[in-house]
């Protein structure tokens, strides 16, 4: 009786598991599904290859799930971005977090411009990027990535924070920073972000 009671604990066991990979599986495939539409701008495994779109691969998972937040909230304005993300489910906010968070980033090209790199370095450091986006510049948390993303996209989001056009998250710290910035610093410390490696 014992060894029948143990066999049909084994069996229930295994039937569990096996439907926790296949639900695992059905997760996978749906959020693959989802992020399809994502990379028609962000590109393949979330490396972006259009002009001032962002990469997505790599990306803390907290940030992105705020930046679908304010792009669902309207507080953070795109035209590409509103009507994709008005309706998108908290679920999916948080499987297309972890989703592109767990991809590879996108590895900086050579940098063909060291000494912009170098003034980029310096305005990063007195401006004390680091300070938030980590000294890799990797970013943490609901901190963006920076290290590797496309320069003129980093320009944009710079002068967006300069002129209060982008808002929400750390956007107060961020206007802060770049309101004082002055477009060749912005120009510099962009450089520098998208080769660092």
């Amino acid at each position: 009786m014992r060894r029948h009671l143990i066999s049909h604990a084994i069996y229930a066991a295994a039937l569990l598991t096996l439907g926790a990979v296949s639900a695992g599986a059905a997760d996978t495939t749906a959020v693959q599904e989802k992020a399809a539409v994502c990379s028609g701008c962000h590109g393949e495994n979330g490396i972006s290859q259009t002009e001032n779109i962002p990469s997505l691969a790599g990306q803390p998972d907290q940030f992105l799930q705020w930046q679908l937040v304010f792009f669902r909230a309207g507080s953070r304005k795109n035209e590409q971005m509103q009507p994709i993300a008005q309706d998108i489910a908290n679920e999916d906010i948080r499987s297309l977090g972890a989703y592109f968070a767990a991809m590879t980033p996108p590895k900086a090209a050579e940098d063909g411009d060291p000494d912009l790199s170098k003034k980029g370095a310096q305005v990063a450091a007195g401006r004390r990027c680091a300070s938030c986006h980590t000294d890799s510049f990797a970013g943490t948390k609901a901190v963006a990535r920076l290290a590797g993303q496309r320069e003129e996209y980093l320009v944009k989001a710079l002068q967006d924070y300069k002129s209060s056009r982008r808002v929400g998250g750390g956007g107060a710290a961020m206007a802060d920073v770049a309101y004082h910035m002055s477009e060749e610093e912005i120009t510099a410390v962009a450089h520098y972000l998208a080769y660092f490696k």
